[in-house]
């Protein structure tokens, strides 16, 4: 695993309350920098440093700078588990130049060793084309024959033509005509964010998706019955976060934002349904983009969504 590059253990830092209480302990305190072959259970955070896929689809640049500053903010949040409980930090991958096929190659091998080991993947992206390096290692990890349940909170279906060239827009539509045993869920999608071809083909493809209107705080319940019955119906289940999703007022820094987003806790509700169930494997966070937020406030917030999933994935 030479292509994972270590990070700063100077990324890690922050409030210390207490030095030898763990009751006391934050992130920054109890996290192992370590090679993937060091894992053992627990929980291990790679990072994706890149953005090549948000470049192809036209979008806003800055997200492959996302990864370290996700651990920053993660870094200062209480740390509460059990004694025996892990994290890891195995490093960053980082995309060479415009070869975005390779990193999301990388990616996927990297992700497939950290589930050998027993332990769940949390990827922190980078444009949401790292969700394409996720799928791939979750697959290598159960195999071809076991299905997958893929469930995308977004407010796009990533499902665009991939003729041409994959990008952060082609993704969905790549797994979804080349391996017959996964399915696809998203919610938050935008009613005026997708064409008409899109919705076309999502149809097609046999997509399930719930559009951002339909999601009210507070009012759920079929949101979480229908997330409950397509977990039900597959081997493992993986989750990604593409923070576009989100109302532009409490996620500024993204590619793509949009005025009439989800509401953070509706979000962290989906997230918390979908790590906690013992089927799901692992999460990824995408197009945080810190060259665009406004006081950090899209990257505090990504790093409570990423604290949400590990604390539902290590139940």
């Amino acid at each position: 695993m030479g292509f994972v590059n270590k990070v700063n253990e100077s990324i890690w830092t922050g409030r210390t309350d207490d030095t030898g209480d763990r009751a006391s302990f934050r992130y920054h305190q109890v996290v192992e920098l370590a090679n993937i072959e060091q894992v053992s259970g627990g929980c291990a955070i790679i990072g994706f440093e890149c953005e090549e896929g948000v470049r192809r689809n036209k979008g806003r640049l800055g997200a492959a700078e996302a990864p370290n500053a996700l651990r920053g903010g993660l870094a200062n949040l209480p740390w509460r588990f059990s004694e025996n409980a892990r994290i890891f930090d195995v490093g960053n991958i980082a995309c060479d130049g415009e070869d975005l096929e390779s990193a999301q190659q990388q990616l996927g091998e990297a992700v497939a060793a950290i589930l050998a080991k027993d332990a769940k993947s949390v990827i922190l992206g980078g444009g949401h084309e790292t969700l394409y390096g996720h799928y791939l290692g979750v697959r290598k990890a159960i195999g071809k024959d076991a299905t997958l349940g893929i469930i995308n909170i977004d407010a796009h279906f990533d499902l665009r033509p991939y003729d041409e060239q994959p990008s952060s827009g082609t993704m969905f539509r790549q797994i979804l005509e080349s391996d017959p045993n996964a399915r696809y869920f998203v919610a938050g999608i935008q009613r005026y964010g997708n064409t008409q071809e899109l919705f076309d083909r999502a149809d097609l493809l046999g997509v399930t998706y719930v559009h951002e209107d339909e999601m009210i705080p507070g009012h759920l319940d079929k949101l979480m019955e229908a997330l409950e019955d397509f977990m039900a119906q597959h081997d493992a289940v993986m989750l990604t976060l593409c923070t576009d999703v989100l109302n532009a007022a409490f996620a500024p820094g993204v590619s793509a934002p949009s005025p009439f987003g989800l509401d953070p806790s509706t979000v962290r509700a989906i997230i918390r349904k979908v790590a906690g169930h013992g089927k799901t494997r692992s999460f990824d966070i995408c197009e945080v983009n810190p060259a665009l937020d406004e006081g950090g406030r899209t990257v505090k917030l990504g790093a409570h969504f990423v604290n949400e999933a590990i604390v539902g994935l290590m139940k």
